[in-house]
């Protein structure tokens, strides 16, 4: 990303939350979720949006039905803007239940993709097979980013367990293991069936985590993102984020946006007087 003058507003303008990290970010990760975006879109998205974008998940099986042709294009579109690209992790798990494992890892390789995703939301995936998924997909060059939690309400996984398979996962050397939210943001990982924020399940996974840094927040609802922003910070990582809120979630994490604004000033206000008090 380009300096600070190089932006719109320059100097003119400074973020009132923590400043942002830059690409190539290890923190602050803005993670897309394109459920079928055409090449002309790609290109828009990337042109207005592309050096705050840091991942672009092709989400759960929409690729299954392109062109090879097509999605090589596109892939390699993003992957030129420097985005790191993936599959939807639905498409694995399909694979696996096929006994296609390894076809698949070699063909996303093929494909262009620079990682993959590895879930266990809809299937009943063996700890074994997941190891096994996670090192194939590493010995192929391909990052690894893992997902925790079950798309089914009624079989959600306790913090408990969702802690032992972050833990697990990270023992592996993934890059980062994402907490499952589907694209509705109800009812899964850290949110209930309304889309708030369950903050003994958030807490726990914050405070038992031992790096929550690189753990991904699948977070498709803006009062849920400027919630996980207010409380892990500016530079949290985020994800399931619609290509059309790429520059609104960047606003909310700069302070530029009405709960994130508000915050910041109140948090100025308070401080203003600690100093003054003393």
């Amino acid at each position: 990303m380009t300096g600070a003058r190089d932006e719109a507003w320059g100097d003119a303008i400074a973020p009132l939350l923590e400043p942002r990290t830059r690409r190539p970010r290890t923190t602050g990760i803005t993670a897309v979720i394109d459920k079928g975006l055409g090449l002309r879109a790609v290109d828009d998205l990337v042109e207005m949006a592309g050096p705050v974008i840091d991942h672009v998940k092709l989400g759960f099986g929409t690729t299954a039905a392109l062109p090879a042709g097509l999605l090589v294009r596109k892939v390699a579109r993003l992957v030129e803007a420097g985005i790191v690209v993936y599959p939807g992790g639905t498409l694995l798990e399909a694979a696996w239940a096929v006994g296609r494992m390894p076809e698949f890892i070699a063909r996303a390789r093929e494909l262009g993709f620079t990682a993959l995703e590895v879930s266990d939301g809809t299937v009943d995936l063996p700890e074994v097979s997941r190891r096994d998924a996670i090192r194939r997909a590493q010995d192929a060059g391909l990052d690894v980013i893992t997902e925790v939690g079950r798309k089914d309400p009624q079989r959600q996984l306790s913090t408990t367990e969702m802690v032992d398979r972050v833990h697990a996962d990270l023992d592996e050397g993934v890059s980062l293991v994402t907490i499952e939210a589907r694209e509705s943001g109800r009812g899964t990982g850290i949110f209930d069936q309304s889309g708030q924020v369950m903050a003994s399940v958030l807490e726990t996974l914050l405070t038992s985590v031992r790096d929550p840094a690189r753990v991904l927040w699948e977070a498709p609802l803006q009062e849920q993102q400027a919630h996980l922003i207010l409380r892990c910070g500016a530079n949290v990582n985020l994800a399931n984020i619609a290509p059309g809120e790429v520059l609104a979630l960047e606003a909310l994490r700069r302070g530029f946006r009405f709960e994130t604004l508000r915050a910041a000033i109140q948090r100025e206000v308070a401080d203003g007087r600690s100093k003054a008090a003393r």
